[in-house]
């Protein structure tokens, strides 16, 4: 369950960061260049619904990955700074937090294991 959890999470994770970043564009383009809405409604809808899905998928996937208050506290207030969800998740990879409990079991690296060579006793 944590590998999926794991990539649920780097997916919604780096999908907020990109629609982030396009409502910013959106945002520069309306009131700096001033070419009209430059799609902020929209853009500013996908952003709102994609950070809600942060949100929750960073609640949802906590367990399963066995994080600890405050690495969850962490995640959450990342989600406040542009791009600062992308930065936690490539922060979350290095240090072994997407790989979940089991993650002793295959030195760390459960994430990008090959399933059929840890049942081969590889």
């Amino acid at each position: 369950m944590s590998n999926k959890a794991a990539v649920l999470f780097r997916v919604v994770a780096v999908a907020e960061a990109f629609s982030w970043a396009g409502l910013l564009v959106g945002m520069f383009l309306k009131y700096v260049v001033e070419l009209g809405e430059g799609g902020v409604p929209v853009l500013g809808m996908v952003h709102g619904v994609l950070f809600v899905l942060y949100l929750a998928t960073t609640l949802l996937v906590a367990r399963p990955l066995g994080w600890r208050a405050g690495t969850v506290v962490t995640a959450l207030l990342a989600s406040i700074p542009p791009l600062a969800t992308w930065v936690f998740e490539k922060w979350a990879l290095r240090r072994g937090k997407l790989d979940g409990p089991e993650r002793l079991a295959h030195g760390g690296t459960a994430l990008f294991l090959n399933r059929d060579r840890v049942g081969a006793g590889a």
